[in-house]
């Protein structure tokens, strides 16, 4: 699989990768032989970069990565820190820091973490000189070797970008979530910062399985914060109004039936799409199964797109959501 490099620390990274978010909680129960054989399966297709979080399933997903690294190497694996904290600045400290990652660390079973992300933080915590101090006091004692922020908003990106020894930025970029295209991704190539994309089929949205009745587990966020209820609802499919985005995700089928490449599915020409974004480094899609898990790695082998199938999602997204999502994120 091809790989793209994050310009200030010369890390490679698959250009698809695999998020781990399913593999922890909050998309109903996966066992954990499931949860192995999800990442024997994406490691095995090529997938060398691995994202997850200390929240995700309370460290379980951590825990079952640490577990897969025991027997494979050569693998870069990115976590984030700070949703285990009331979400102000004054927890985003040195101190903090320390716990959060000492945790990870256990969890990963490893002594230094190839990239640790600030998860989703308050801007304030974003654009303040003393939480880089930070990380740069624990990239010069061995306890990360890198750094990045995961946002929700562009301008969030752009802070983070300016800063000069960000590696990447992790942000939500897909088909109906296209803002990041306009500034972002040109900042971060400029700098050399990677891109990491997430959600980037909106949920699942883009797969073209949902119709309107589809219901979600209790315990799925596409169930309990489709609204916001828990969590920022760009997050969930990303802010988009669920009835419109099936709507839209019809209409991305019928596109991708037409001009997309032969035999590919709407899911693999979404990933497809974000990943031949100029300025993208990877892209990180969760898997539930082996079946999503090897699909998901095809799609960074699609030939590239065609201008019809460009001009068709730009269409979508002016129709359905531009006026809708353009200015939240």
């Amino acid at each position: 699989m091809e790989s793209h490099t994050f310009g200030r620390i010369g890390r490679s990274a698959s250009v698809i990768g695999l998020g781990t978010w399913q593999l922890g909680a909050d998309w109903g129960e996966v066992s954990e032989s499931d949860a192995l054989a999800v990442l024997e399966a994406a490691v095995g297709d090529g997938v060398t970069f691995l994202d997850t979080a200390d929240v995700y399933g309370d460290g379980r997903s951590e825990q079952v990565i640490g577990r897969f690294l025991r027997s494979h190497e050569g693998l870069f694996v990115a976590t984030k820190m700070g949703r285990r904290a009331e979400q102000v600045p004054s927890s985003y400290t040195l101190t903090a820091f320390r716990e959060w990652l000492d945790r990870s660390r256990s969890n990963l079973g490893v002594d230094t973490i190839d990239l640790v992300q600030l998860h989703c933080p308050p801007s304030e915590t974003i654009e303040s000189a003393a939480t880089y101090d930070a990380l740069d006091t624990l990239v010069a004692e061995g306890v990360i070797a890198a750094y990045g922020v995961s946002v929700e908003t562009c301008d969030q990106a752009l802070a983070a970008i300016a800063r000069p020894h960000v590696a990447s930025v992790q942000i939500i970029l897909n088909a109906f979530r296209l803002k990041p295209l306009d500034r972002v991704l040109p900042a971060a190539a400029e700098a050399g910062v990677g891109i990491i994309a997430r959600v980037p089929l909106a949920s699942g949205l883009l797969s073209g399985r949902y119709t309107e009745s589809t219901t979600f587990a209790a315990d799925d966020h596409r169930s309990y914060n489709r609204h916001g209820e828990a969590f920022d609802v760009g997050e969930t499919f990303s802010g988009v109004d669920y009835a419109t985005g099936v709507k839209a995700a019809q209409e991305f089928a019928e596109l991708v039936s037409e001009h997309g490449p032969e035999g590919a599915t709407p899911a693999q020409v979404a990933l497809a799409w974000v990943a031949q974004q100029p300025g993208v480094t990877t892209v990180i899609p969760g898997a539930r199964n082996t079946a999503q898990a090897h699909a998901n790695s095809a799609a960074g082998s699609l030939p590239p797109l065609s201008d019809a199938l460009l001009s068709g999602v730009r269409q979508i997204y002016d129709t359905h959501f531009r006026e809708a999502v353009h200015s939240r994120w």
